[in-house]
C-alpha cells in the first residue's frame, strides 16, 4: 500500500503546485525547461553514481571511481552525460532572451553583462563560502588531504560556468551563422573537433603536444549551443532534427567501435584518454543525437509539462540551477567526511571496487539529496541580486574565493 502523506503535508504541497501554476505564463516554453532541469539533474545523479573514495590509513580521502573497477558500467555515462542538451537548450533562451532585450532597447553589451553576472554569483558564493570553512574542518581534525580531495570536487563542476560564460558572449556571433547558414552552422565546430582529435590520437600523436587538445574547449561545447540558437531562430526542423539524431547515434557507434575512443563519457582515474576534458568528436557525436531527439520530443514533452505537478519540480529545479550546479559535492561531502572518522563505510567511504557499492551508493542518493535541500535553502540567496552587499563584502567574497581557487587547483 502506497504511503500517504500527512494531511498538512499534502494540503502544503498542494498549494504550492497550484500557486506555481497560476504564475506561470501562458507563453512560458515549459518543454525546454523540463529539458534544461533533465540535464541539470544529471550531473549530481552522475556525480553522487559513480564518484567515490578510497581512505587511506589516516582516515583522509581520496577521489576515486566506481568505473575503473567495473568498466561494464560506462554506458550509464551515455544517459547521465546530459551537457549536450543543456548547451542546446541555452543556446534557444539565449535567442529568446536576446531578442525580448532588443525589443526593450537593451544593449547587447548590457544583456551580456547581467547574464555574466547571474552566472557569477553564485560561483563567488560557493567557493567563498568553501574558503571560510577549510580552516575551520581543519581545526576540527579532518586532514589536509581530504579538505583537497572535498576542494576538487567542489571546483570540479565549476569550469563549466566558465566555458558556459564564453560561449553565451559568442551569443550574437551564432545568431547571426544561423540566419546565414541555419543549422549548418554548426558543422565548422564539429569539424574542428575531429580534427584535433585526428592530430591527438591518430598517426601524428607522438608528435602533437598534450595541449593542443584544449582547443577542442570552445568548439567542442559551442556545437550544441549553436544548434540551440538555430533552433531559435526556427532553422532547425524535423528533418534537421532526424538527421542528428541517426547521423550522431551513427557516428557515435563508429567511433567506439572503429576508432577505440573510451566508452566513459566521463573521466576515469588511471585512463590517459578521456572523452570530456577536453571534449572529444565522441561527446559532440553524442550531443548531436541527443540533441535531435530533444527536438523531435518536444511537442510531447510540452503536452506532458501541462500537468500542474510535474511542472511544478520543473520550475523548482530551474529556479535553483547554480544551486544545485555549485553545491551538489558539498552535499555528498557532508555525509562523507564526518563518516570517515568512523572508517569504511559501505557505498560512502569504501573503496568503490565492486558492483555491489553502486547498490549501496543507489540507497545513499536520498541522503544526499535531503542534503542539498537543506543547504540549499540558505545557498540559494547567491542566485538572487546581491541588494544591499557593499563594496567591501564583495571584494572580501572575490578574496576569499580566488584562496580557494589557489588551494583547490593546489597552486600552494
Amino acid at each position: 500500500m502506497a504511503l500517504a502523506l500527512p494531511t498538512p503535508l499534502r494540503d502544503a504541497v498542494r498549494t504550492t503546485v497550484r500557486a506555481i501554476e497560476d504564475r506561470t505564463p501562458a507563453d512560458r516554453d515549459r518543454a525546454l525547461d523540463g529539458l534544461r532541469a533533465l540535464a541539470l539533474l544529471a550531473v549530481p545523479a552522475g556525480h553522487w553514481l559513480v564518484g567515490g573514495f578510497t581512505r587511506d590509513a589516516d582516515g583522509a580521502l581520496h577521489n576515486s571511481s566506481v568505473l575503473t573497477a567495473v568498466g561494464a558500467l560506462a554506458p550509464a555515462s551515455w544517459v547521465l552525460q546530459m551537457l549536450g542538451i543543456f548547451f542546446l537548450v541555452g543556446g534557444h533562451a539565449s535567442v529568446r532572451s536576446l531578442r525580448r532585450a532588443g525589443e526593450r532597447g537593451e544593449p547587447v553589451r548590457a544583456w551580456l553583462r547581467g547574464r555574466i553576472v547571474r552566472l557569477g554569483r553564485p560561483v563567488l558564493g560557493v567557493t567563498a563560502v568553501w574558503a571560510m570553512l577549510l580552516p575551520v574542518l581543519y581545526g576540527l581534525g579532518v586532514p589536509e588531504a581530504t579538505l583537497r580531495t572535498g576542494a576538487t570536487l567542489v571546483i570540479q563542476p565549476l569550469w563549466f560556468v566558465g566555458v558556459y560564460a564564453a560561449v553565451t558572449a559568442l551569443t550574437p556571433y551564432c545568431l547571426r551563422a544561423a540566419r546565414r547558414w541555419g543549422v549548418g552552422a554548426a558543422a565548422p565546430l564539429a569539424a574542428a573537433v575531429a580534427a584535433v582529435d585526428f592530430l591527438r590520437y591518430g598517426p601524428f600523436a607522438e608528435a602533437v603536444p598534450a595541449w593542443l587538445g584544449l582547443l577542442n574547449l570552445l568548439p567542442g561545447w559551442l556545437f550544441a549551443y549553436q544548434l540551440g540558437v538555430s533552433w531559435g531562430e526556427r532553422r532547425l526542423g524535423r528533418r534537421a532534427a532526424w538527421t542528428l539524431l541517426l547521423g550522431g547515434a551513427a557516428l557515435f557507434a563508429a567511433l567506439l567501435l572503429f576508432f577505440h575512443y573510451p566508452a566513459s563519457m566521463v573521466g576515469v582515474p588511471g585512463q590517459d584518454r578521456t572523452n570530456s576534458h577536453p571534449p572529444s568528436l565522441l561527446v559532440v557525436a553524442l550531443a548531436a543525437a541527443q540533441s535531435g531527439a530533444a527536438v523531435l520530443l518536444r511537442d510531447r514533452l510540452a503536452r506532458l509539462l501541462r500537468r500542474p505537478a510535474l511542472w511544478a519540480p520543473v520550475t523548482v529545479v530551474n529556479l535553483s540551477a547554480m544551486t544545485v550546479l555549485c553545491w551538489h559535492q558539498t552535499a555528498l561531502l557532508s555525509a562523507a567526511v564526518p563518516a570517515s572518522f568512523l572508517g569504511e563505510v559501505p557505498g560512502l567511504t569504501a573503496s568503490p571496487d565492486t558492483a555491489a557499492w553502486l547498490l549501496t551508493r543507489l540507497a545513499w542518493l536520498p541522503v544526499f539529496a535531503a542534503a542539498l535541500l537543506l543547504i540549499g535553502r540558505t545557498t540559494r540567496r547567491f542566485e538572487a541580486p546581491w541588494t544591499g552587499v557593499t563594496g567591501a563584502r564583495r571584494a572580501a567574497a572575490a578574496l576569499l574565493a580566488a584562496g580557494f581557487a589557489v588551494f583547490a587547483l593546489r597552486l600552494a
